[in-house]
């Protein structure tokens, strides 16, 4: 565990100007995202810090040398940063945010890259004046977790959601662009709500549609698999941990996208059921120039 530090309650006196080059950041949880955001980072700070409990996330981060320090303790590094990013789990984002006032005793900047929103922007909005806070999640990923999975390339061309609060300053507003650019990411304003119910459709419920193929696939049909039941059930071999902490802060826009498919679902299975090849032709026909106006639809929120 992290032991917390006592600490003060004194209000931010933040500068407008705030170049990363400037920035001593400190990453809050090494695996697989926060470690591809040291590695893309390296070299680009004043000083780029890294907190993990693991002893494994924290051997292979220092074997990378992306890191100018590393601990298990958040309050033996924190105090040193004016740029706290939270990448972790996100009930793990939730501790966190409650414990960061007790860690860190001077003004910071505080962005999460946690894969849900509305959760973490509330209990954002709780901390005390000197943090400036701002929602993130970077739309990038794998399916296996683990600073030994990071890449510092894994932000190219993905968008970079921001969430800002209603006490975000402008300074947090840049500085977060500024990283977002950094990584190569294509920054994407949105509120917290809008975000969870895209997230929802484009990112949980694919999760749970891979889980339930590989949970209902007969064992020995795995025999005859090729590339496109691998490619769909990919999806599965999430970390477990992880994803039951998106859909239970995610709970009410997962049930909607579930629904949605099930009316989807629905009616293919009447089509088969009923023997009707037109209606189950017209509905195919709608996937692939549907799929292309999905992908090529330009997105909003630009900054």
């Amino acid at each position: 565990m992290w032991p917390p530090t006592e600490a003060d309650d004194g209000e931010a006196d933040f500068a407008a100007d705030f170049p990363l080059h400037r920035a001593r950041v400190a990453i809050v949880g090494l695996g697989l995202i926060g470690g591809s955001l040291a590695l893309a980072l390296q070299g680009q700070c004043a000083a780029l810090l890294g907190v993990d409990p693991s002893p494994k996330a924290r051997a292979l981060a220092q074997a990378s040398g992306a890191l100018d320090a590393i601990s298990d303790d958040p309050a033996a590094l924190l105090p040193a940063a004016d740029v706290v990013i939270l990448a972790a789990p996100v009930r793990t984002i939730l501790a966190l945010l409650d414990a960061l006032p007790s860690w860190q005793p001077s003004p910071a900047i505080v962005l999460d890259v946690g894969s849900t929103k509305t959760a973490i922007t509330t209990r954002m909005a709780a901390l005390p004046p000197r943090f400036d806070p701002i929602g993130g999640h970077p739309m990038a990923g794998k399916e296996h977790g683990g600073f030994a999975h990071a890449e510092a390339n894994l932000f190219r061309d993905a968008p970079f959601v921001l969430t800002p609060l209603s006490r975000t300053t402008p300074r947090a507003r840049a500085f977060a662009l500024t990283l977002a650019g950094a990584l190569q990411a294509r920054p994407l304003w949105l509120d917290a709500t809008t975000h969870d119910r895209h997230a929802a459709a484009i990112s949980h419920l694919p999760y749970l549609l891979s889980l339930a193929l590989t949970l209902s696939t007969p064992p020995e049909a795995a025999r005859i698999a090729g590339p496109g039941f691998r490619s769909t059930t990919r999806l599965a071999a999430s970390p477990p941990h992880m994803m039951a902490d998106i859909l239970t802060t995610n709970r009410r826009p997962v049930l909607e996208a579930l629904r949605h498919f099930r009316t989807t679902l629905d009616a293919l299975e009447t089509a088969l059921a009923n023997d009707d090849p037109r209606a189950l032709k017209a509905l195919l026909a709608e996937g692939p120039p549907q799929r292309h106006r999905l992908l090529t639809t330009p997105p909003p929120g630009e900054p």
